[in-house]
């Protein structure tokens, strides 16, 4: 009741529709960064194009490149040290490395796979929030997280995972570990700063990086020589400008506009649309994905309730 009186009680009826609209664009942007990495890494017939380190940098390099122009504005406005530290730290572990992470993974693991692993960044929010900064989480909410990882190991003990080592899927794991640990240091120590100047800031600084390492592979020098290449690179930039740079903008404004419960629900439309660009792309998830999913939904759901507080986080 609380949130859909938040988003049709407004005050134009347009303001809901406007709000769904962006929730939609958002589930389909990030739920087909999945499938745009393994169209980066590997052409229809299975064979390697670009190596994971160059995909992520793509990604990074393209992210910074559009966001740049708004950097002196947004770096004005970051005034103090500190501040530009731990943005600067937001990026590396919001967004860079998590890029590498979840590119080597899906080298090795289907990209349908990739995207159910990562419905699981909310639990890691929460266990961050109590390991590290003291949180007290509530006994439903450790319920959900328990079920959760029941579904994270549904989701690694199937059949299929013969064939997808449990390495590299505990890479895409890890990179959920690095959303949960930057969404709660942004929440200690950037909570003044402006959702965009923070977004703009980190992944303008990820430039140079990525631009090293687009270097060290040979890159640059790979591209003058192959034509092949111009496919991945574009699925790549493509993931880079709408699957971060412009995913992260739209994500503020909607949480700006209907506030943070709704934006949430995000979680839970990505990994069905990752499915989804999975299957039209004839990978084959197994039992295991589909039962391992819904089971990790439904903890990020259990997790996330408020259990009658008035306090949404429940924290």
């Amino acid at each position: 009741m609380q949130l859909t009186h938040q988003l049709f009680h407004l005050k134009k009826p347009v303001d809901a529709w406007l709000n769904w609209l962006l929730f939609v664009l958002l589930c389909l942007i990030w739920g087909s960064s999945f499938i745009l990495m393994k169209l980066g890494l590997y052409n229809q017939q299975g064979h390697p194009l670009l190596s994971a380190y160059e995909v992520a940098a793509l990604r990074m390099l393209s992210a910074g490149l559009v966001l740049l122009p708004l950097a002196p504005a947004a770096f004005r406005r970051l005034a103090t040290r500190s501040t530009r530290w731990f943005t600067i730290l937001s990026g590396l572990l919001g967004s860079f490395l998590p890029a590498f992470l979840f590119c080597l993974a899906e080298t090795r693991i289907d990209s349908s796979l990739a995207g159910a692993i990562n419905a699981m960044t909310p639990l890691f929010v929460l266990l961050v929030a109590t390991g590290l900064y003291g949180t007290k989480i509530p006994s439903h909410k450790w319920l959900g997280i328990m079920i959760g990882f029941g579904g994270c190991l549904l989701l690694f003990g199937g059949a299929n995972m013969k064939s997808q080592p449990l390495a590299y899927g505990l890479l895409a794991v890890l990179a959920t570990i690095c959303y949960g640990l930057n969404v709660n240091m942004v929440k200690s120590r950037l909570l003044h700063a402006g959702s965009v100047d923070i977004a703009t800031i980190a992944f303008s600084f990820l430039i140079v990086p990525s631009v090293a390492v687009l270097w060290a592979t040979g890159y640059f020098g790979k591209m003058q020589l192959r034509t092949d290449l111009w496919v991945p690179t574009g699925a790549s930039v493509v993931l880079g400008i709408f699957g971060t740079a412009l995913a992260s903008i739209l994500f503020y404004i909607l949480v700006k506009r209907a506030g943070i419960i709704f934006p949430s629900l995000v979680t839970y439309g990505i990994p069905f649309v990752a499915m989804g660009w999975a299957i039209f792309f004839h990978e084959q998830p197994g039992w295991n994905q589909y039962a391992g999913l819904a089971v990790i939904l439904a903890g990020v759901y259990l997790a996330n309730r408020s259990g009658g507080s008035k306090n949404p986080a429940g924290g």
